[in-house]
């Protein structure tokens, strides 16, 4: 009897070999899944090994030990989130639209990527350095971002600032949006856009005084 020519053969066929860049995606991909629900220290190589489908030789081999691929995690995951801001800031547009799109995007994509937020910000707060340490790296290109486009909406006003004298305003909108993301997390019920429109309306509407000369000061003792 001869063999059906349509038959399939029988064994393993041998896996196709991944680009090392893909493997590399799976693997970051797997760990912040499993270090944003498990925690850093309780998180294992041998879970993450699991979650990804790839060996945990082949996970030191390419990415190091558990704090290394952590801080690779944190490395990702922060260039992503100002990545997506970056993108979504329009130049050509008034500074107050800048502002309000680069908001927009920032909790938008929190909300998308809630695992990532947990680990960018929950997790790596909590470590010590030197994941801290990536954290501030993070928050100093964000304030970055925004004390040049604060800088930018002072040039044609009475008093023009630079992007240094914007620095403290810029470190307190950061903070605002990470105690506001805090806050949203046991309050799911609301948008994106209206948690960017709270910053917003706490932000630029005294800000708009501020470029305008018109500053708060306490009244003089009696």
């Amino acid at each position: 009897m001869q063999p059906d020519q349509h038959s399939r053969p029988t064994g393993r066929t041998k896996s196709r070999r991944l680009p090392r860049a893909v493997r590399e995606r799976q693997i970051l991909d797997a760990a912040v899944e499993v270090f944003a629900e498990r925690g850093f220290h309780p998180a294992s190589m041998d879970e993450i090994s699991e979650t990804a489908g790839i060996s945990k030789p082949m996970i030191y081999a390419y990415l190091g030990s558990k704090d290394e691929l952590f801080l690779e995690c944190l490395r990702r995951e922060a260039a992503r989130l100002i990545d997506a801001i970056g993108e979504a800031v329009d130049p050509e547009l008034g500074p107050d639209e800048q502002l309000w799109r680069g908001l927009q995007q920032f909790f938008a994509y929190v909300n998308e990527h809630r695992t990532s937020w947990a680990v960018l910000h929950r997790q790596a707060s909590s470590q010590g350095e030197p994941f801290s340490q990536e954290l501030a790296t993070f928050r100093s290109r964000a304030m970055g971002l925004i004390s040049t486009l604060l800088a930018r909406a002072t040039v044609d006003s009475q008093t023009p600032m630079t992007s240094e004298q914007l620095e403290p305003f810029a470190s307190a909108l950061v903070g605002a949006c990470e105690s506001l993301i805090d806050w949203w997390i046991e309050h799911p019920e609301h948008t994106a856009d209206g948690m960017a429109m709270r910053v917003m309306n706490l932000t630029w509407m005294g800000f708009g005084d501020l470029i305008a000369g018109r500053t708060w000061s306490p009244a003089e003792p009696s």
